[in-house]
């Protein structure tokens, strides 16, 4: 298994900055359609992708949870050398994810319209929800299996070979979406259907890793395990919280937008919720990176090569939060631009306005998520679990209903900062009993070996 290169620094570097990229690229499909749309069919057809958003990240989420929980026991399987029950392990989660994609299919399919009105769709938007899901849906068994294959190809060893197909699908999504949306006019239906199409290819790439002779993962004859399951799906969660965290906050602030604001300010909104994305799933690219290797050393009991990993990750989140804040914050007017015709001045101002408060929330989050990811690699879900679900779920909803209630809608584009920053008092605390335990943990690593 190719995890370990000439020195620990570089082998960091080597897997996460395709992770990153990973990350940018499937953020990038939503950004694309929504690019596409507003350019190709109107700023009201662009709210029906951010409503139909969480949808997708939803997709991206279980893929997620069953991808890290999965990779996990791989890495460590693979650090114990039992390369034949890691294969059993990764052929269980692709059949386990293809039954769960088709029950997820059909669920939604046969509710669509009660499902396009529980994500938010209004009057004026609803036929566009409706066009966008329909099309979009048939494909979800492809979002889930796409992202879950990328993960486990860098678990094999292969970073680099996964950014290149992540890379060629969403350049095949820009092709498309241009000829479908601006040329052959087939309007929000086309810009759905482009993404579909560019992750069936990205599965046909994957498989040529997966059934070619290079690869250590392989497909292989395997025993339902249930208790297995349970092992992915515990190790896994947090991670899958975390993406989903993404969606629950575009759903949670389409609410709220509606009902402290109104659908122009859903636009503004619909632009910075990709900014979010991209953000970020970049450090979820920096957790995910880091993760393989941790778990590799952890199976083998080589705890201080953990630690020195997860100092390197703190200081890589760093580094990309504060990038990714001033860039957002510097560039608003030309992100903005992108999707704001130049004519809707009042909206325009606006839009660049509320970002430049929303990115502050950048600068925190990067710290909780790579803690979170560290606490998954080394099998200590409840931690990394507290920490998911602090961010995404409890002190987000408490900074939502504090601030609007207190400052009305205003306080919409500050509830993230607030809400991350709450988190990483809790993330802290939990990171300094987990440092108590070192020597503990020291000493029994030397009595295993």
């Amino acid at each position: 298994m190719r995890l370990e290169g000439k020195s620990l620094k570089g082998d960091f570097i080597r897997f996460i900055i395709p992770s990153i990229v990973a990350q940018w690229v499937f953020a990038l499909y939503t950004m694309v359609d929504g690019i596409f749309v507003a350019r190709g069919v109107s700023e009201v057809a662009l709210t029906a992708v951010n409503i139909s958003m969480p949808y997708v990240m939803g997709l991206f989420a279980i893929s997620i949870l069953f991808a890290i929980g999965t990779s996990t026991v791989v890495a460590i399987l693979h650090g114990e050398k039992n390369i034949g029950r890691a294969n059993e392990v990764f052929t269980q989660n692709i059949v386990l994810l293809i039954v769960l994609s088709v029950i997820i299919t059909l669920a939604v399919m046969l509710n669509l319209e009660r499902f396009a009105d529980f994500l938010g769709a209004t009057a004026q938007n609803r036929e566009y929800v409706l066009d966008y899901l329909g099309t979009l849906v048939p494909f979800s068994g492809l979002f889930i299996l796409a992202y879950s294959f990328e993960m486990l190809i860098k678990t094999d060893g292969y970073p680099k070979r996964a950014t290149i197909i992540v890379t060629t699908g969403s350049l095949m999504n820009v092709v498309l979406d241009y000829f479908m949306v601006m040329e052959w006019n087939m309007g929000i239906s086309g810009a759905a259907l482009a993404t579909g199409l560019s992750n069936a290819a990205l599965i046909g790439l994957y498989l040529m890793h997966f059934l070619g002779g290079k690869g250590t993962i392989k497909f292989r004859k395997f025993r339902l395990d249930l208790p297995l399951v349970w092992r992915e799906f515990k190790n896994g969660l947090p991670s899958g919280i975390t993406e989903l965290s993404t969606g629950l906050i575009i759903f949670l602030f389409n609410q709220a937008i509606l009902r402290y604001l109104n659908e122009d300010a859903l636009v503004s909104y619909t632009i910075i919720s990709y900014v979010n994305s991209i953000a970020i799933m970049s450090m979820v690219g920096i957790a995910q990176g880091y993760q393989p290797l941790i778990s590799y050393y952890y199976g083998q009991k080589r705890m201080d090569r953990c630690r020195k990993l997860m100092r390197y990750g703190i200081v890589a989140a760093v580094v990309v939060s504060v990038a990714f804040t001033a860039g957002s914050i510097l560039g608003a007017k030309g992100i903005v631009g992108m999707f704001v015709a130049k004519e809707l001045t009042e909206l325009s101002a606006y839009s660049v306005h509320v970002m430049c408060i929303f990115v502050l929330s950048f600068l925190v989050a990067g710290y909780n998520i790579v803690i979170g990811g560290y606490f998954t690699a080394v099998e200590r879900p409840v931690s990394a679990m507290v920490i998911s679900v602090a961010r995404s779920i409890v002190m987000l909803v408490l900074s939502l209903g504090v601030l609007t209630a207190l400052f009305g809608g205003r306080g919409i584009w500050w509830s993230p900062t607030l809400a991350e920053g709450l988190t990483l008092i809790l993330t802290a605390g939990l990171f300094l009993r987990y440092k108590k335990g070192w020597k503990k943990e020291n000493h029994l690593s030397e009595v295993r070996l």
